[in-house]
Parts: structure tokens; C-alpha cells; sequence
């Protein structure tokens, strides 16, 4: 099918369901973990606390791709129908997330939350493909990335600004602040709003045949198609898929860890831990009456919550630092609009530098003692968040068969998932004491494997997929 131009507007369109869509990743990746701490988690348990997120995303992702694929509504059209799935199901789930009582509840509604986020995401990568030809997918995909930059922005400062305007960031042992409860509200308000605006604003193509596509879709079998597309794999898939591997481990590592680690490494306020100052039962665990925590002594209540107190002043202003990553890579995504609108880029070599940036922003938080440093470290973070979320999708849809779009971008997030169920199983707790046992070790591997990540773009040699001109 000859797919028209499209102007600036109807990609804005088309993408800014994205902003919601981020809106709910930022906010479980900037305070998932606070929630943990929270609630009890040790530091060492939290990155398998966080299995359940990739695990989903290995399931789903491949199941909604080959769904999208297969599915024609006369009104909501192809994609449309698991935006709004994904959205109803998110925007619930973030709402009762921070009233989670246990830890082992608040693990279950991550594992829902990113399930029903994967259900909206992975055709809003389809959809790209779908709508824009070749010559504007690098186009696509960057201006998708500025959407997503301002998501991650507004989303991971919204605690902060709460309790700027009036609302406590304290609360009682294991008690989620009320700042962080109103800010997951907002997030879910958003999710859903931005998915309706993208699809009362954006027509899909239909099928080219229709009647064809229906006797195409009874034919088609999910794990037949699966595993043909595995076989067909294009050979950039998977180097794309090596580069993807070590990116997306060390994002894992720091949406896991980097909470813990810059709260007690750059402003040393680690989460206090409530049994060295209240009274344990026979099982070591902290008495209770009336609903409160009995305190060995005033002077050991009054210390706790001081403590805790600079703790979530400290993840609040973690959160806001995060928050850079999202303004960076939402600048780095605006420059790349402009010039892709108009230029020949090289997504290999700016994928490749971008990169190794983020790299040198992770392996600089070993030497920042003053706070303000680390908005230097995010800024550099977010140009490789900005080209993670638009350079490997650009270079990949220029390689496969447009008409298993959805099934080979949920067969790509393999590339994105794995490394994380290794990180979440282990691998950061090991591969970091090769750099020491401080709570900043995380952080440094986070950086040397994006440096690798960057590396390893010189796999890539195919010249329509690193390279494109516009139309």
C-alpha cells in the first residue's frame, strides 16, 4: 500500500498516547522500589521483587503483537482496540498500587500494571510502522520519544511537586505517603485520557483486501506464526537484539536500584529500618496496637522517623533527578524531529554515541557527593533513553515484513526482557561486586553495560536500516 505523508500534527496524534503510557512506567520505575522499601523489602530483594514486570512483558508483548496483527474492528481498527484495554486496566491499577498493605501485594499489582501497560504499548509500535512509510519512521519513532520524554518528566516530579503544594511526604511504618497515592492517581487520570485522545484523533488503514485478511486470520495459528517468525528472524533483529540486551539491563538496574543506592550514596539517607527502633514479638517481628507501631522508647520514635522523614525527602528529590532523563532525552528527541524531518541520519552512529553517554552518566554517580551533579549524570542518561526508544525501532522496521509488524515487535521485546529477568534473578547483585560492595556498585554496572551496549553497534552493517532519507 502507498502510504502518504504525514504532516507533524497527525504523528503528534497518533503518539501522544505515549504520554500516558510513560506517565505509568515512570511512576513505577521512579518509586515501584520506595513502595518496596515501604513496605519492608530488603535492598538485595527488590530487583526480584521487580521479575514480575520483564516476565509479563516476555509473555504479552509476542500475544498482543500477533492479536493486533489479526484483528480489523470497523471502528476502533486494528490497534485502537488494545490501546484501550490497556488503558482501562492500568488506570485501575495505579490507583490502588500505593494503598498496597504487603509487600507481597504491592509485587502482585506491579505484575498487573505491567501487563495492562504492555497491552497499550507494543501496538503503539505497530502502529508507527503501520501509518508511516519507510522514509518517516526515523521521524516517527523520534517524535514518539518526545512524547514519551515529557511523560517521564511531569510523571517522576509529580511526588515532589504534591508535597511542594502542601501534601505530607511522610506517613506511618509501612504506610505509602500520601503525596506518592495522589501522584499515581494523576498518572492513571492521564493514562487513560491521552490513549481516548489518540483514538478519537487517529483513522487506521484497513486491510488492503479484507476479504483476504479474514481468511488469513482463520488460517493463522499463534504458535505456527511464532515460531515461522522466529525462523525468519532478520539477521539485524538480532544484532539489534545484542545492543538491546545490555541497554535495556542497565535501565533494569537503575529503575530497580537507583533509589536505594542514591539515597544512601549521594545524600546518605538510606530507608531507616523500623526493627531497630520499635519493639519485636518472639517471631522478630514489630509490635502492633491500635494499628501502630509500638516504639522502643520515645527518644527511638522520635530518631525513626527524623530518619524517615529525610528518607522520603531524599526519594522525592531521587525521583526529581530521574525525572531529568526524561527532559534530556525529550530535548535530545526534539533535535532529532527537526533533523530527521529534513536530513539523512545515521541511526547506527547516533545510537552508538548516545549510548555511551548514558554510560558515562552511570559510572559518574560513583564520584558525585553533591546532589546537584546527578542532574548532569541524567541529562546524559536521557540522550541514550531518547535513542533506546527510537533508533532500534526505526532500524528494525525497515527490516521485517509489514505484516507481522505487531508479532515482530512483541518477538523484539524478547531482546528487551530477558536481560531483565537475568538482572532481576541475580545478575546485578553478582556482576556488581566486581565493582565493589557499596550501594553505588549498581549504578557502575548500569554504566559499563551501556558502554557495551554502545559497542556493539558496530555489528550492525545494513545499510537501509542504519541509514534513511526523507521524503
Amino acid at each position: 500500500m502507498e502510504k502518504r505523508k504525514l504532516g507533524f500534527w497527525e504523528i503528534w496524534n497518533m503518539s501522544f498516547g505515549f504520554l500516558g503510557i510513560q506517565f505509568g512506567f515512570a511512576l513505577q520505575g521512579g518509586f515501584m522500589s520506595r513502595i518496596f522499601q515501604t513496605l519492608g523489602a530488603d535492598k538485595d530483594a527488590i530487583p526480584l521483587l521487580w521479575i514480575a514486570a520483564p516476565l509479563t512483558g516476555l509473555i504479552v508483548q509476542p500475544i498482543i503483537g500477533y492479536l493486533s496483527d489479526n484483528t480489523w474492528h470497523p471502528k476502533l481498527g486494528r490497534r485502537k482496540p488494545y490501546f484501550l484495554l490497556g488503558a482501562i486496566l492500568s488506570s485501575i491499577t495505579l490507583f490502588f498500587v500505593p494503598y498496597s498493605p504487603f509487600l507481597w501485594v504491592a509485587a502482585g499489582c506491579l505484575w498487573i500494571l505491567d501487563a495492562s501497560i504492555n497491552i497499550s504499548m507494543e501496538p503503539f509500535r505497530a502502529l508507527v510502522a503501520d501509518k508511516l512509510s519507510d522514509a518517516q519512521r526515523s521521524y516517527g519513532f523520534v517524535l514518539q520519544t518526545l512524547i514519551i520524554g515529557i511523560g517521564t518528566w511531569i510523571a517522576s516530579n509529580l511526588p515532589w511537586l504534591i508535597n511542594k503544594l502542601g501534601v505530607s511526604n511522610e506517613a506511618a511504618p509501612g504506610v505509602i505517603p500520601m503525596s506518592v497515592k495522589i501522584a499515581f492517581a494523576i498518572g492513571g487520570f492521564v493514562f487513560f485520557a491521552s490513549i481516548l485522545y489518540t483514538i478519537f484523533t487517529t483513522k487506521e488503514y484497513p486491510p488492503e483486501d479484507l476479504e483476504v485478511f479474514q481468511k488469513e486470520k482463520k488460517e493463522s495459528r499463534f504458535f505456527t506464526d511464532l515460531f515461522i517468525s522466529l525462523k525468519e528472524m532478520p539477521s539485524t533483529m538480532k544484532k539489534l537484539g545484542i545492543i538491546q540486551f545490555f541497554s535495556w539491563f542497565a535501565f533494569f538496574t537503575m529503575w530497580s536500584l537507583a533509589t536505594p543506592a542514591l539515597t544512601e550514596h549521594v545524600f546518605k539517607a538510606p530507608k531507616p529500618d523500623i526493627k531497630g527502633y520499635a519493639k519485636l514479638d518472639v517471631d522478630g517481628k514489630e509490635v502492633v496496637e491500635n494499628e501502630k507501631v509500638v516504639y522502643l522508647d520515645m527518644s527511638k520514635e522520635k530518631e525513626y522517623k527524623e530518619k524517615d522523614k529525610v528518607y522520603n525527602e531524599a526519594a522525592d528529590s531521587v525521583g526529581s533527578a530521574m525525572g531529568i532523563y526524561g527532559l534530556s532525552s525529550m530535548g535530545f528527541a526534539l533535535l532529532l524531529t527537526f533533523y530527521a524531518s529534513k536530513f539523512r541520519i545515521n541511526r547506527k552512529y547516533i545510537h552508538m554515541l548516545s549510548l555511551v553517554l548514558g554510560g558515562i552518566g552511570f559510572l559518574m554517580m560513583k564520584y558525585i557527593s553533591n546532589p546537584f551533579f546527578l542532574n548532569i549524570s541524567f541529562i546524559l542518561i536521557g540522550i541514550s533513553w531518547g535513542s533506546i526508544l527510537s533508533m532500534p525501532y526505526a532500524m528494525l522496521s525497515s527490516s521485517v515484513n509489514e505484516k507481522k509488524m505487531g508479532m515482530m515487535m512483541g518477538l523484539f521485546n524478547m531482546f528487551i526482557v530477558i536481560p531483565q529477568i537475568i538482572a532481576a534473578l541475580g545478575g546485578i547483585n553478582i556482576i556488581s561486586k566486581i565493582f565493589g560492595d557499596t550501594a553505588i556498585a549498581p549504578m557502575t554496572l548500569a554504566g559499563v553495560s551501556l558502554v557495551i551496549g554502545g559497542l556493539c553497534n558496530f555489528l550492525n552493517h545494513r545499510k537501509k536500516a542504519i541509514s534513511f532519507q526523507p521524503e
